[in-house]
Formats: structure tokens, sequence, C-alpha cells
């Protein structure tokens, strides 16, 4: 495959930051304008939002000789909708993303892995966002029943077919992004199912 760059030798093109020019503590982000200046000399301020990391996990289990996944169905305040995801959320400081999502699949769902696969990192949005988005999947899971939501979380644990998902995937409440993404990175773990 044969790459294009209208204009640009390899090594042009960087930015390098500079002064912090406004900064607003929205929660769970941080919107920060920064002064920036390239190679070739020219200088901007560029507006990006810093957050911890994101993790979700692509929990699989056979039922009855049918491969289902453990998904959770939430209201999304963003879209004023109600969404079907993939367990997860942001990654707690200084916690290792595979026990984050670990511990996210047992409280939100009651269902316990036996082993969390990487999938692989992406970022969600280079342009402006500044963290790493995590995918996982979760083998060998056994289930408990007991769930532990946080203080404003209410949600719906659902099992839907692996064969239906994947044709649902991209489409109404299924619509969500990041679960897109994660299922084409999960798939690829999930190769032999």
């Amino acid at each position: 495959m044969r790459s294009y760059h209208a204009g640009m030798g390899s090594n042009t093109g960087l930015w390098k930051k500079g002064r912090l020019v406004e900064s607003f503590d929205a929660g769970i982000f941080n919107v920060r304008r920064i002064e920036c200046s390239s190679d070739s000399g020219k200088q901007a301020v560029f507006t990006s939002i810093a957050s911890r990391d994101w993790a979700i996990v692509v929990p699989i289990v056979e039922i009855e000789g049918r491969w289902n996944c453990v998904m959770v169905r939430q209201y999304r305040h963003g879209a004023d909708a109600f969404f079907l995801e993939f367990p997860g959320g942001i990654v707690e400081e200084g916690e290792d993303p595979a026990r984050g999502v670990a511990r996210e699949l047992e409280e939100e769902t009651g269902w316990r892995a036996g082993r969390i696969i990487h999938a692989g990192s992406i970022s969600a949005n280079p342009a402006f966002l500044e963290n790493v988005f995590h995918i996982f999947v979760a083998r060998d899971l056994d289930f408990h029943g007991r769930t532990d939501f946080d203080e404003n979380e209410e949600i719906e644990t659902v099992l839907v077919p692996l064969s239906e998902l994947r044709q649902r995937m991209g489409k109404g409440e299924l619509a969500n992004a990041m679960m897109v993404s994660g299922l084409f990175l999960a798939e690829q773990v999930l190769a032999g199912i």
C-alpha cells in the first residue's frame, strides 16, 4: 500500500505544546486551550479535552450451545436515549485497565470473568481527545448475580446472541461508536467462535 503526503516531509507537521491559555474543569473531563507552534513556524491555539482513559469489556458466554454477549442497557444523557453497551467505564487513577474492566463487569452485571484478554487500545478522536480507549474480551464467565452500581447508575443486564449482535451493531440502541469499535477489535480475538 502506498501512502501519500501532500506537501509534507516525513518529519514536518509536528506541533509543540506551549503555554496553557485557558482551562475549564467539567468534572469527568477538562477542556484546555493551549498555545502551540509547528516545525514550520506556524502558531495557533488548539483546544483539547483531557480525561482519564476509558475501557470496555466484551463478555462472551456460551448458554445452551449459543454464544452470547453480556451487555448493559442504560440511559445516556448526551443523546437523551437508551443504549445497549458493553460493560466498562473510566479507568481509575493508577488502575490497570484490565483490572478495571473486570471490576466493572462484576459491578454492572453480576458476571465474573475467568480470563480478560486485551483486544486493543485506540484513540476515540485524536483531533481533540487526549485519552486512550481500551478494549478487552472476557471469557470463562461465572454468574454470581451480585451487582454494585455507582450512585447514579440505573442498569439493566441483557444477554444478546453474538450472531444477532453482529447484525444489529451500529443501529438503534447499538449505535454507540465506542461499542462498534470495541466489537470490531474483539472480533479479532473471537475469530474462532
